[in-house]
């Protein structure tokens, strides 16, 4: 009889790869979504005594979750996170006593992110649709401001080219509204629309996406900044390695029909502002509308 092969076993560190693989894959469906449960949020701002509603839109198909804090018959901010985020980016905002007496604010899950059909990545003209159709349900016939943080400044810079008649100010936040700043990463289209995209977790999968879309958006934006003609704000820090300072000059060159444009520079300040200068960004939404 012929002598038999020994049959291969696989070796051990396939296995335990496979494993990890298999592991990792699980974790990345169902970890890091950089969200707020809607009942603890209830209860954080039940514990600062401020009253949080918390509602949802239909808007073609989509949609949109976002809560709102203050007196409905006061002027409005709009808070527009960055990527990825939720509107809990801005709920130390959404508690500060000094600005529930003078506004009404609103903060939204962007589309795509939180418990906006999470996960469903939308290009900046997308989202401004949605957006703006919200904004255009809660009018009270006061002024209505947007402040946005990061990719959430060009969203608010493009709500306010579609539709100038609606807002009174603007505030960007280390914004990423130069399309000339956004070098090309070409790694982000391996993880999109392939079996790779499901090693990228939770809220980093339409990150990813809309960033690769964010270039060729921001392009497109361009020739609208002349359509913005209320006051405009702009905060950045120098030292921003995500988004770069630069993105503050190219706002003060593009906005030549806004009401006015101001500027302030954080020396040696990074990406993160609206958390690491509160106080500054505070001062500034306190003078809106004086």
């Amino acid at each position: 009889m012929p002598s038999k092969l020994p049959i291969k076993k696989p070796k051990k560190i396939v296995v335990i790869a496979f494993i990890v693989l298999i592991a990792w894959v699980v974790f990345a469906q169902s970890c890091m979504k950089f969200r707020m449960s809607d009942s603890e949020a209830k209860k954080e701002f039940a514990e600062a005594g401020v009253t949080i509603n918390i509602r949802n839109i239909q808007v073609n198909n989509k949609n949109l979750h976002y809560v709102i804090t203050g007196n409905n018959n006061l002027p409005t901010i709009f808070f527009i996170h960055g990527s990825p985020g939720s509107w809990d980016a801005f709920k130390a905002y959404l508690k500060d006593k000094d600005l529930l007496q003078r506004f009404r604010m609103v903060s939204i899950d962007r589309p795509g992110f939180g418990y906006s059909n999470f996960g469903q990545a939308l290009h900046l003209d997308e989202q401004s649709a949605i957006v703006n159709t919200l904004v255009q349900e809660l009018q009270n016939k006061q002024q209505i401001y947007l402040v946005g943080h990061s990719l959430g400044g060009p969203l608010i810079v493009q709500m306010a080219a579609d539709n100038p008649a609606l807002f009174s100010g603007l505030v960007i936040l280390a914004g990423s509204i130069d399309a000339k700043q956004e070098i090309p990463e070409k790694w982000r289209l391996l993880l999109m629309n392939n079996p790779l995209k499901l090693l990228v977790p939770g809220a980093l999968k339409p990150s990813n996406d809309e960033l690769w879309y964010l270039k060729k958006d921001l392009i497109n934006l361009q020739p609208k900044f002349a359509a913005i003609k209320c006051p405009v704000y702009i905060i950045h820090g120098t030292k921003d390695q995500l988004v770069p300072y630069a993105n503050m000059a190219f706002g003060v060159k593009m906005l030549t029909n806004a009401a006015k444009v101001d500027t302030i520079t954080l020396q040696n300040v990074n990406h993160f502002i609206p958390w690491s200068n509160y106080e500054d960004i505070k001062k500034v939404l306190l003078g809106l509308g004086k």
